[in-house]
């Protein structure tokens, strides 16, 4: 089968690539390598010049990605199936993104849609205050005020994001949702065509290791994007663990990771035994995957609903917090005083992402897309 992902976060598409190409499947990559972050894709279509920039400079980056698009897209026809990463698949206004769709259900054969962030569906669930006990949107029948929920709401329940969104959801072929969240805001709408798969991760065995605080220090690591703390939960967590490590100075090292790439960010988790991930969620998404599969312990989402969608009976190596600092603080001294938890936890972290096998996963999207 010939392949096209087209889009990317947080390196699920490449690694889902992996996957279908050890499978025996020819796959195309096109993406922009999630900007900073610095993914790996066959074909590279980076926007150069963005909102900070001058308007010259805007104007100028514009007219090359269009050209680029341009030329980029006379190349990809003939694929079997096309994955698109979420609605607005190109670095355009949702305004702009339709015709490219039209050309690529023109000139191939099925088409994809990931539900893997943000989009309308999402957003909707997540302001409904029902979907969902908690979610980046909302704490129970309570709106999160903050100033990206409200752009958010009004790009995609208002504006022209969403109306795009409605339209590839009805037109394509399939819709994946990679985690239980995305699942749940799809399925009162689109069952007949949604699919949850988990996402992807390759197991690395030499990155793999029982992590193990002997000496009673524990070490944890927080990846921050300034842009998305407050979104992400990240600006709480580093309150609590901040919290932890004035009362246990001796018992407790703090790695922060601002804005690092990919190949940084991998290797800096190698050297730590804790990593705090998405404070909102009620399931690991690709960072805190990544960290389990390294052995690592990760607090982050680990709510009943997403080992019930696995089928995962036994093992619960996440530790679960609620979505406030006193919820994550208390996890965190539970850490630092009983050291010894921590190789336990991660022996099932390792064990728990049996999976997200990159092959057994792009298995199971062979079989939704032959479906």
């Amino acid at each position: 089968m010939n392949i096209l992902l087209l889009g990317e976060y947080s390196n699920v598409h490449w690694t889902l690539a992996e996957g279908l190409r050890t499978l025996g499947h020819k796959v195309t990559v096109v993406s922009d390598g999630d900007r900073w972050k610095g993914y790996c894709r066959d074909i590279s279509i980076v926007r150069k010049w963005r909102e900070s920039d001058s308007f010259l400079l805007r104007g100028i980056g514009s007219i090359l990605y269009l050209f680029r698009l341009a030329y980029v897209f006379r190349r990809l026809i003939g694929y079997d199936v096309v994955q698109i990463i979420n609605p607005v698949f190109l670095d355009l206004k949702a305004e702009r993104i339709m015709p490219f769709y039209r050309y690529l259900r023109c000139h191939n054969g099925k088409v994809f849609m990931a539900a893997y962030g943000m989009d309308k569906y999402w957003v909707k669930a997540g302001t409904d205050c029902h979907t969902f006990r908690y979610s980046d949107f909302n704490i129970g029948s309570t709106i999160r005020n903050s100033k990206d929920n409200t752009q958010w709401r009004n790009e995609w329940l208002l504006g022209a994001k969403g109306k795009l969104n409605d339209k590839i959801a009805q037109d394509c072929d399939g819709i994946i949702a990679g985690l239980y969240e995305y699942y749940a805001s799809y399925e009162p709408y689109f069952a007949d065509k949604l699919r949850f798969i988990p996402f992807p991760i390759k197991e690395n065995t030499k990155m793999q290791a029982i992590r193990k605080a002997d000496d009673g220090v524990v070490k944890f690591f927080i990846g921050v994007q300034k842009t998305r703390s407050e979104y992400k939960g990240t600006d709480i967590m580093l309150l609590a663990l901040e919290r932890v490590k004035t009362e246990y100075p001796d018992r407790c090292e703090i790695r922060v990771a601002e804005s690092v790439p990919f190949t940084e960010y991998v290797q800096m988790l190698n050297d730590s035994h804790v990593l705090l991930d998405q404070l909102y969620s009620y399931t690991p998404a690709m960072n805190a995957l990544q960290a389990m599969a390294q052995g690592l312990v990760v607090v982050s989402g680990g709510e009943p609903e997403n080992y019930e969608i696995l089928g995962e009976k036994e093992l619960r190596p996440i530790i679960n917090v609620r979505p406030n600092e006193e919820s994550v603080y208390e996890e965190l001294v539970k850490l630092v005083q009983h050291p010894e938890c921590i190789e336990t936890l991660s022996r099932q972290s390792i064990a728990y992402i049996r999976h997200h096998n990159h092959i057994k996963v792009a298995q199971q999207y062979i079989d939704f897309y032959n479906n």
